[in-house]
């Protein structure tokens, strides 16, 4: 998650619609960045019930995966607001738990639009 986003403003301190959709473009682009690296989406859902793991728990939960790797990843969540540490270990925060039901009505739909395309006729 390296990538800033320029702040522009347009005149009177009003955002064009433009610029809005560039800007909620450039948020879509940066989640989806975050969600495609290496075991984000595994550790989201090893906390989607709401029960908080410490952090070894939770490398066993995700499996796989290295502390380094782990530690990458928890700061990249917590940086985005999508999960916090407490004395009882890690858990989602409220936006992380929405992304997380949000993710399952993708996953929830990946089936039907992979059927659908399996039946669409090529160009």
């Amino acid at each position: 998650m390296n990538g800033k986003v320029k702040n522009t403003i347009g005149i009177g301190g009003k955002t064009s619609p433009k610029e809005a959709g560039a800007k909620e473009s450039a948020a879509a682009s940066q989640l989806l960045a975050l969600l495609e690296s290496r075991y984000a989406m595994r550790v989201l859902w090893a906390l989607r019930d709401g029960h908080a793991q410490t952090f070894r728990l939770l490398q066993d939960s995700v499996g796989g995966i290295t502390p380094n790797t782990l530690n990458t990843r928890l700061k990249e969540l917590r940086a985005a607001g999508l999960l916090h540490h407490d004395n009882d270990g890690y858990l989602l925060t409220a936006t992380g738990l929405e992304l997380s039901r949000r993710l399952a009505e993708v996953t929830a739909y990946a089936p039907k639009l992979s059927a659908s395309q399996g039946r669409a006729k090529p160009r």
